[in-house]
């Protein structure tokens, strides 16, 4: 499985390096296409520049970043943390500015959603510094509660930063050889392996079939839209339990024993990347205590 995808992207690599000199655009483009829209964070990790990192220190340097980011609790540290972060995976790790914030657009979506309930709140009386009439009730704020929101939310973002630049360099199967070497139950990490990877097969046959319904029509008006749903719907439940048998079939094929074993590189720890990190980490501590 795991060499089937990097015999595929080092195919795309070979091509642009032969084409490169009549379309020198071309290695934008391969990163910027999306293979049936979910697959594309695996291929984002697996052209990163920063790939070649040992993928231990990617996983420790993103989790205590988190930590730290979390712990301190300073929005100085979380806007260090999210400015970081970005140069990592844009700057170091060669990942298009546009396709970074693309995959940040889903987290922070979230985020706002869910810290705007922190920031505004429903009264029936004309309380706080703004406040808005909606002939039921008041809508009001304060400057305190937007400033606990938005700290909140750069919080919140620079922790997710920091594993979106972990999951932008660092293919998902050598994150799970990091999860291993930490000793998680078999079944967790196989259960995981299989999971993600199933994720985009199915949402590939779900892609499939979106663009033939949309070809013929499918989505034209709403009733015909509801109908298109269901039975895109009921296809996938039999074409994923068919998919399910014949990629167990496959995999049995192939020697499987209830062991999942892939092929992983030795990439060595690089002093000079931890003497950074160890900076790093130095340098947020010593900007919250300078400013708490």
């Amino acid at each position: 499985m795991e060499n089937s995808s990097a015999k595929r992207l080092g195919f795309v690599r070979t091509n642009e390096k032969s084409d490169n000199s009549h379309h020198p655009n071309r290695h934008h483009h391969q990163i910027g296409h999306k293979h049936g829209e979910g697959s594309a964070i695996d291929y984002y990790a697996y052209a990163s520049k920063i790939r070649g990192w040992n993928p231990s220190f990617k996983v420790a340097f993103s989790v205590l970043t988190l930590l730290l980011c979390i712990v301190l609790n300073n929005p100085l540290v979380s806007l260090a943390v999210i400015v970081s972060m970005a140069y990592l995976t844009v700057v170091k790790g060669g990942l298009p500015l546009g396709a970074y914030l693309s995959v940040l657009m889903i987290p922070l979506t979230f985020i706002i959603l869910g810290t705007v309930a922190i920031g505004i709140d429903f009264s029936s009386q004309p309380i706080g510094q703004f406040n808005l009439y909606l002939g039921f009730g008041y809508l009001y704020t304060s400057i305190s509660k937007l400033k606990e929101m938005v700290f909140l939310m750069m919080k919140v973002f620079g922790a997710i930063s920091a594993m979106i630049m972990m999951t932008l360099s660092t293919p998902s199967s050598e994150i799970i050889g990091v999860l291993r070497k930490a000793h998680v139950p078999k079944l967790i990490i196989e259960l995981m392996n299989l999971i993600y990877r199933y994720i985009f097969i199915l949402l590939d046959v779900f892609n499939n079939m979106r663009n033939s319904a949309d070809s013929r029509q499918g989505y034209c008006d709403f009733k015909t839209s509801c109908q298109t749903f269901g039975n895109v719907a009921s296809n996938m439940l039999v074409l994923s339990l068919k998919k399910a048998n014949a990629y167990y079939t496959a995999m049995e094929a192939r020697g499987y024993e209830g062991d999942l074993v892939f092929l992983e590189d030795e990439k060595p720890f690089q002093i000079s990347q931890v003497i950074y990190a160890v900076g790093f980490m130095l340098f947020l501590l010593l900007l919250w205590y300078v400013t708490k």
